[in-house]
């Protein structure tokens, strides 16, 4: 097995710097950069995308001077651009400035962000609060309802039981979650019925914050967070139950759950003492990525609706200001986070079965 976690270790390397390269690459095609985004703002069009829709009357202003690698930098000193360019690190060739920055981020240095006065990292240890709350909460009610509901369902497979659940299950997958948190907020959150949960924040104002006691904190932050917890596990939870249900069922239907039952054994003992732990391999041993998932890709539009601050509106606003130092060092540390997510996963499918020999297989 060592061997096997060595291989994996080895192989995280590659596979991050075939990332990084490939998104490298393409925002070096992608047009709006960083000094783009200064310009259009010392021009008061708030965005550099206000500038492919600008009039004739536009480009005569601008006409005259200027650098015409930026959009609307005509008319613009060359020095101006030339100390923008040093300033971001343009003025060396995207090569170098790649290794540059693989060695920075190899000694995780992720460096300041270009429009903020913060450093990378702490700019994700300030917003990551929201997405563990979020991650974390959503994906242990998923797994606390959808296991006992999955396997209630395989036990009672075909029965009324099992049609009905089956029916909601659908309904609530085929709901999308923003959808969903917008009726949360219309419903209780003061939108048009009743005022029980607030509609944004993940505390309280920060006076009312202090003078709260130890669990009145706790009770105020379950309190905020209930909402957008629940529009984010809406889909998880329909997806885990299902899978927990067939895996289950396909247990159920092999042979030594037959002898068992042959020798007359309770069915708790059947259920819970063979069946469980080959049931529930596929599941349990999926939650780091199931997690993972929910932690960093699921929750931009739930944040943005309860007015979070988290890690997917971080990127997503990065994305759009063309702050690079923030894109590429979450890109680094999400897919970093995310393979070595894939092998404590392979680590769980052989504690929970030690049969399981990653070795063996690939020999």
């Amino acid at each position: 097995m060592s061997a096997y976690i060595l291989r994996r270790l080895l192989l995280v390397i590659p596979t991050l710097l075939g990332v990084m390269v490939i998104n490298f690459t393409l925002v070096q095609f992608v047009p709006g950069g960083p000094i783009e985004q200064v310009i259009a703002q010392m021009e008061g069009q708030g965005d550099v995308f206000g500038g492919f829709a600008g009039s004739g009357d536009d480009a005569g202003r601008s006409a005259g001077g200027g650098d015409e690698r930026y959009i609307g930098a005509r008319g613009l000193p060359p020095e101006f651009i030339a100390q923008l360019e040093r300033e971001f690190g343009f003025d060396r060739p995207p090569v170098e400035r790649f290794f540059n920055m693989m060695w920075n981020y190899a000694r995780f240095d992720f460096g300041t962000s270009y429009f903020r006065s913060i450093t990378v990292l702490d700019l994700i240890i300030e917003k990551m609060p929201v997405s563990i709350s979020l991650g974390l909460w959503s994906t242990l009610i998923a797994y606390l309802i959808s296991i006992p509901l999955g396997i209630r369902k395989a036990v009672r497979d075909g029965t009324q039981f099992d049609t009905w659940t089956s029916g909601v299950i659908i309904v609530g997958y085929a709901i999308p979650g923003f959808l969903f948190a917008i009726l949360l907020l219309v419903l209780f959150a003061g939108g048009s019925f009743w005022q029980i949960f607030p509609a944004r924040g993940l505390t309280s104002e920060q006076e009312v914050w202090d003078q709260l006691s130890l669990f009145g904190k706790v009770l105020d932050y379950f309190w905020h967070i209930t909402l957008p917890v629940i529009a984010l596990t809406i889909s998880s939870f329909a997806t885990l139950t299902l899978l927990t249900k067939n895996s289950f069922l396909d247990e159920l239907r092999k042979q030594y759950v037959m002898t068992a039952r042959a020798k007359r054994l309770v069915e708790r003992r059947v259920l819970y003492g063979h069946v469980f732990r080959n049931a529930m391999l596929i599941v349990i041993a999926g939650f780091p990525s199931v997690f993972i998932g929910a932690f960093f890709g699921g929750s931009l539009i739930i944040e943005t609706i309860f007015s979070l601050d988290g890690l997917g509106r971080l990127f997503f606003e990065a994305a759009v200001a063309r702050d690079y130092p923030v894109i590429f060092g979450t890109l680094f540390m999400f897919t970093l986070l995310g393979l070595i997510v894939g092998i404590i996963s392979d680590l769980m499918y052989v504690w929970i079965d030690p049969r399981i020999d990653f070795e063996t297989r690939e020999g």
